[in-house]
């Protein structure tokens, strides 16, 4: 879910998001695209370095997490691009509306249904930090139109970079099919080149019609957009510390917090399925009974008693 992170590789933790791109030397200090890409760095090394985009990097998501997030996702592409929809002819924005090539929420749509089923729109709601960006975002369509270019830049060029990273990760952390099930969001179909499209989106960005000033305010409105999403991670942080934990691929809580469940030879294979259960969970809750404890008490006192006759 990280905005405009540009580049990847593999580190010793996990996959490590990065920022810098070749250079175009036909880009001038005062482009849009330059101005953006010097004026957010500080706000992208604070996005990445969220508790949440942390873990998610190493593979520590949990999969009901995730379907959070792709829950913020959906509200957040819904307001962007009804926007985008309704300036469309704009001059100040038009020139950035791809909505064959960059257009996410259909494609949201498509996850929601494979994690929450065909009646997912019963199941979701906005959340309360996703409410306040998705309200930023309707202010900018409908009064400043020309500050949506910095929505839709923090948004979709990091969806063609960083987000191809977090698409790998998601698919191996949560096992999710590799038929691509579950993470459509990231797949761009009608994207052949993600670098090549940049670097056209970002022409088409510095050819707007734009004075110095208008252009200081997209930079401060992408600064914006990057708390916004921000507070969306620190919001789903704490959400995960709240959740127990969970198997990644369905949710099924793990062994007393360790292991596989399926791994252990009395795991039913399917939740409801007749089976003699694990004998480990099925000793520790009748241990927890009254009258087990007091019987083991007892025991425990015999057995002593014993011992101590013995040593004597």
């Amino acid at each position: 879910m990280p905005s405009a992170m540009e580049g990847s590789e593999a580190g010793e933790e996990g996959e490590v998001l990065r920022y810098e791109e070749a250079e175009d030397d036909s880009v001038s200090p005062t482009d849009l695209s330059e101005l953006l890409k010097e004026g957010t760095k500080e706000s992208h090394d604070r996005a990445e370095s969220t508790q949440f985009v942390k873990d998610f990097l190493k593979g520590r998501i949990k999969k009901e997490l995730f379907k959070l997030a792709t829950v913020a996702l959906y509200f957040t592409y819904s307001a962007l691009e009804e926007e985008m929809d309704r300036n469309k002819d704009n001059p100040v924005f038009a020139p950035l509306y791809f909505p064959l090539e960059l257009h996410r929420r259909e494609a949201l749509v498509k996850d929601l249904k494979y994690f929450y089923g065909e009646d997912w729109e019963e199941k979701v709601q906005c959340s309360e930090a996703t409410q306040h960006y998705v309200d930023r975002i309707h202010h900018v369509g409908q009064h400043e139109p020309e500050l949506l270019v910095a929505h839709a830049y923090t948004r979709y060029m990091g969806d063609l970079s960083g987000g191809q990273v977090l698409k790998k990760v998601a698919q191996r952390a949560l096992k999710l099919p590799s038929t691509e099930e579950g993470i459509q969001f990231y797949v761009f179909d009608n994207v052949s080149n993600a670098q090549q499209f940049k670097q056209l989106y970002r022409a088409r960005m510095n050819a707007l019609d734009l004075d110095k000033g208008t252009k200081e305010r997209i930079v401060e409105e992408a600064n914006r957009a990057f708390r916004f999403n921000m507070q969306v991670f620190d919001e789903l942080d704490k959400i995960g510390r709240s959740l127990t934990e969970e198997a990644q691929d369905g949710g099924f809580p793990l062994h007393e917090g360790r292991g596989d469940p399926r791994k252990c030879p009395y795991y039913a294979d399917k939740p409801g399925e007749a089976g003699p259960g694990c004998p480990y969970r099925a000793a520790v809750a009748l241990a927890k009974q009254p009258l087990v404890q007091l019987i083991l008490a007892a025991c425990v006192a015999v057995a002593a008693g014993a011992a101590a006759w013995y040593v004597m």
